[in-house]
């Protein structure tokens, strides 16, 4: 198995493990074959985003006991899915993002550049 690379070929740094994000709840945003919505993006999530995406069907600021989800709130980090990045960006209300934290693959749905205009400047 081959070490996972963010969107800069580097070796993939945690996104957040307060709450813990990823697909495979691990702190990282990584992939694998049954992560079909790509959670990628490491994000900085910011209320309009928190809104947007719950206006879209995917609330993520209400707590999930079950699932051991406590909701998000502004200024938590979460591994987004790459589409889901692309369309708040297109709504402008995409959330800064943690390139370092970002998963290479994210380049299959969304531009460097576009990424790097969100970045924040340190972690």
């Amino acid at each position: 198995m081959t070490e996972a690379r963010n969107v800069l070929n580097e070796k993939l740094e945690i996104c957040c493990s307060s709450p813990v994000t990823g697909y495979y709840r691990d702190g990282l945003c990584n992939t694998g074959g049954m992560d079909f919505g790509l959670h990628v993006i490491c994000a900085q999530v910011t209320a309009e985003f928190l809104d947007f995406t719950k206006s879209r069907g995917n609330d993520l600021s209400t707590p999930v006991p079950e699932y051991q989800f406590p909701g998000l709130k502004e200024g938590d980090r979460w591994c987004l899915c790459a589409a889901r990045w692309q369309e708040a960006l297109e709504a402008d209300v995409a959330p800064p993002v943690i390139l370092g934290a970002t998963h290479a693959r994210a380049l299959e749905v969304v531009s460097l550049d576009d990424l790097k205009k969100y970045a924040l400047t340190s972690s």
